[in-house]
């Protein structure tokens, strides 16, 4: 197997970017790493691990794509980035996926516009988010692709996330939900009552509306959303996790007595933290795209980097793509969805 990464992703690149590259060709002997970035960057930075016997290669891009370059314009402007090259190796079939954890606005239009295009049948793709938290692991989508979505795409999301659970959580039959602001049928906007209707027509362990309490009860493992409201709650989920941690740790140090406390509980909290750390889970694909797509953050550290590669893997692993599309045309045919044109 072979994985392409773009080591000029994240915020501190290519420290651990690379890192994790190192990282992650110790840990899977059997996948080769493409390094994607500046050549003679990625040469220096290696020579500060032990990378000898390990299975890493370089692909010269002498292009990057930053936090700041504008989705609408950046798959022009910048033809020779990593996150081009990564992606065309893919589609060329010299890579089975691609890893960034780079501008996720820039990496969704070059996937989609440029290089591997959607999938046959799909409307949109959706970015997911896999999200931990006590022992409950979570998949969500769309969490920022479409701002704004139509209930037929809500339902391929449904589809989309069903095929990607299985491999990823792994489960036999994951519960899908809608989020809403009830769990009573016809609670919701008219996007959610109507996505509703479509969702049941599947063949889905559907569980119909899932409120936030309920999803951190571990009451679904598939949460449907829009790409806007999806993308809130992922952000309040990340930033309300973080405060509370900063805010224990301050009261755990606040007297000799409760710091005592904290080291007699240090272990305890380590786990605590295991279960909420992204770095955990690494980063999550776009699905929909013709292709397997990982994207990370942008704060991803050299653990999420490899972790974002095991990702990468298991999808490819899965035939996640093949799945989907086939999965598309055994479902969809009949329903009112595939009498929906796709744009």
């Amino acid at each position: 197997m072979r994985i392409a990464l773009d080591v000029m992703g994240s915020d501190h690149n290519p420290v651990p970017d690379i890192a994790g590259a190192v990282a992650a060709a110790r840990e899977f002997p059997d996948t080769t790493i493409v390094l994607i970035g500046d050549e003679r960057l990625i040469q220096d930075e290696l020579k500060k691990h032990k990378d000898a016997g390990l299975k890493l290669d370089i692909a010269h891009a002498p292009e990057a794509v930053t936090m700041t370059d504008k989705p609408s314009i950046v798959g022009k402007a910048k033809p020779n980035s990593s996150m081009h090259v990564g992606m065309k190796l893919v589609k060329d079939g010299k890579a089975d996926g691609f890893v960034t954890a780079g501008n996720t606005g820039a990496a969704l239009s070059i996937a989609t516009l440029f290089t591997l295009r959607r999938i046959p049948g799909v409307k949109r793709p959706a970015l997911t988010a896999m999200f931990r938290f006590a022992n409950t692991t979570l998949i969500i989508l769309d969490v920022g692709a479409n701002a704004d979505c139509k209930p037929d795409w809500l339902a391929q999301f449904a589809l989309m996330g069903n095929v990607y659970a299985k491999s990823a959580l792994p489960l036999s039959s994951p519960r899908i939900g809608i989020l809403s602001n009830g769990e009573e049928e016809g609670k919701g906007n008219e996007l959610i009552r109507a996505a509703t209707e479509l969702i049941r027509e599947l063949p889905l362990n559907f569980v119909g509306n899932i409120e936030p309490k309920q999803m951190l009860n571990g009451e679904a493992d598939v949460i449907i959303a829009d790409g806007f409201v999806g993308n809130v709650l992922l952000k309040s989920m990340e930033a309300a996790t973080k405060k509370m941690a900063e805010t224990l740790r301050t009261e755990l140090t606040s007297s000799v007595l409760s710091t005592l406390g904290a080291a007699l509980s240090r272990s305890a909290f380590k786990r605590v933290q295991r279960q909420v750390d992204p770095a955990e889970v690494g980063g999550a694909p776009l699905l929909g795209v013709n292709g397997v797509v990982i994207i990370g953050h942008g704060s991803s550290n050299a653990k999420a980097i490899k972790n974002a590669i095991g990702q990468a893997r298991r999808a490819a692993s899965a035939n996640i793509v093949e799945t989907i599309r086939s999965e598309l045309e055994r479902t969809m045919s009949g329903t009112r969805i595939s009498e929906t044109e796709s744009e």
